[in-house]
């Protein structure tokens, strides 16, 4: 072999960093597009963003005040003290918010003119927010001041616990051990740990013995919420029956009240919660009835009384909060039928610093600021071709699902990707990135835009179906069938198909575990 030179001819395609940046644009959702063009706007100083996405918020001033008025931004139409805001370049904006929407914030209202300043001396010299009553102490340590809290959250389980075991009159010792009992309970309050061994990873030293991690643990059980500390189903459920005694404040229903029961209703979800749990699970009520000897009432009045029970009593302890999903694209029906609009709260309002640009325009020997220009242009007009974009294939969506926009899920008509792709000139995987962490509001609540694509089942007539009418249809099928009967998997499958859907009764299954329908041995009723 020996050396030589070879000439090829190829196609490849070559992604310009311009289509990288609008591909990536394209796929975050509303809050990693925030988070992204924040980190942009710190590291390019030649793109400056007109709008503030925390201009409503409380916020609190240095000396501890709070600012209610909106404060304008640097170089806004607002502050007076940069360039008018005419959309021409180089200082060219990007907002396609309508135009109500933005004369609303180019122009100060007049609540914002005449608020008035909270962090003035109305109160008196060296008045402050924070602190007993309002007031401010004269010293001036910062480190000791009182801030304002604007927001409290839940406290968690554990400090719960802990405050009322500060309240009670244990010895060290035995606060200690309620403590370590404490560190072991879970997010419900169950202690997941068994107390050999607790006992068995504790220092030799203590000497631990087992009838003090039993009244440790009784201690813990007597807390609020009831239950707290329990180590099965069945401990937990007992531990709050336990506060339906006559003495705690609870009425105790006896057979005289429910249909002459030789038995209470209390002792018999006592006598349920102690060993027929698997039963109650299963709602087999003829054995339960036998193995109880009560009538159908008084089993009826226990079954209500245990479902009145939390067998995870300290779930509600949670820090977590409700997370709320900002819909991208609004739908509302209007005279030319259901249209698409963009949400102008979630649309970014970018144009180039015009101030850098007439420095860079008369030194352009400034290679660095040049490249930072352009890419503030190239991310401007990404940012516009991405929400561009999700409009166009909202409003393909809408148009393809107008049934459903009027009749509800019954109505969806089964879509797939390659059908908006071809309808708008685009590819399959743009359409995927666009409906993937993209919300819709429409009238019957807010929906991703994955949510109206679906596969198809054939139908008697020829036609198909959709899997979300399908599910739909399910769903109205057990909400309306006899809770002393149930209806079986065959026999929602047979009632589909006397409608015309041809569904196998492993499809039905499938979509009743999808919508979290408990299977036809659990929903019956006594």
């Amino acid at each position: 072999m020996k050396p030589s030179l070879q000439l090829r001819v190829s196609q490849h395609l070559a992604l310009t960093p311009q289509l990288q940046q609008s591909i990536r644009l394209l796929q975050l959702s509303t809050l990693e597009l925030q988070q992204e063009l924040s980190q942009i706007l710190s590291d390019n100083p030649l793109l400056e963003r007109v709008d503030d996405p925390l201009g409503d918020c409380v916020r609190l001033a240095p000396d501890g005040s709070l600012e209610t008025a909106r404060a304008p931004l640097p170089g806004s139409a607002e502050s007076g003290t940069g360039p008018s805001d005419n959309g021409s370049a180089p200082g060219a904006e990007f907002d396609a918010r309508e135009p109500e929407a933005r004369a609303a914030t180019d122009e100060p209202s007049a609540a914002d003119r005449d608020a008035p300043d909270l962090g003035d001396d109305r109160a008196g010299d060296g008045a402050e927010w924070g602190g007993e009553g309002g007031r401010r102490r004269e010293d001036g340590d910062d480190d000791e001041r009182e801030w304002l809290q604007l927001a409290a959250g839940t406290g968690s389980l554990r400090e719960h616990l802990m405050t009322q075991l500060r309240g009670t009159g244990c010895t060290l010792r035995d606060r200690a051990l309620v403590t370590l009992l404490i560190e072991e309970l879970d997010e419900g309050g169950w202690l997941v740990t068994p107390l050999d061994e607790m006992r068995a990873s504790l220092p030799a030293e203590l000497e631990v013995e087992p009838e003090e991690l039993d009244a440790a643990l009784a201690l813990l059980q007597s807390f609020d919420p009831a239950g707290v500390g329990a180590r099965n189903l069945s401990e937990c459920l007992l531990l709050q029956l336990a506060g339906h005694e006559p003495g705690h404040g609870h009425r105790n229903g006896h057979a005289n009240g429910h249909g002459g029961s030789p038995r209470g209703v209390l002792e018999l979800a006592r006598a349920i919660a102690r060993e027929h749990l698997p039963l109650l699970a299963t709602r087999d009520f003829t054995r339960l009835k036998r193995q109880l000897r009560c009538d159908d009432e008084s089993l009826r009045a226990a079954h209500a009384l245990i479902r009145s029970l939390d067998p995870r009593p300290g779930s509600r302890f949670g820090s977590d909060t409700a997370g709320y999903v900002v819909p991208d694209v609004v739908v509302r029906r209007t005279r030319f039928g259901w249209q698409a609009f963009l949400n102008p709260d979630v649309m970014p309002r970018l144009r180039v610093n015009e101030m850098y640009a007439q420095i860079l325009k008369r030194n352009r020997g400034a290679s660095g600021l040049s490249s930072q220009l352009q890419e503030a242009r190239w991310l401007i007009k990404n940012v516009q071709q991405r929400f561009e974009t999700i409009l166009r294939v909202s409003q393909a969506i809408v148009e393809r699902q107008r049934a459903f926009f009027t009749h509800g899920e019954v109505a969806m008509r089964p879509l797939i990707l390659r059908e908006i792709a071809d309808q708008l000139g685009l590819h399959e995987s743009t359409i995927s990135r666009v409906t993937t962490q993209k919300y819709m509001l429409t009238p019957t609540g807010t929906f991703e835009l994955k949510y109206f694509f679906g596969s198809h089942v054939s139908t008697e007539s020829g036609g198909a179906a959709s899997s979300t009418a399908i599910r739909a249809l399910i769903r109205q099928l057990v909400a309306a069938e006899d809770v002393g009967a149930p209806l079986s998997d065959n026999r929602i499958a047979e009632m589909l198909g006397e409608q015309g859907i041809v569904v196998a009764r492993r499809t039905v299954a499938k979509y009743r575990e999808a919508l979290r329908i408990a299977p036809v041995s659990q929903r019956k009723v006594l």
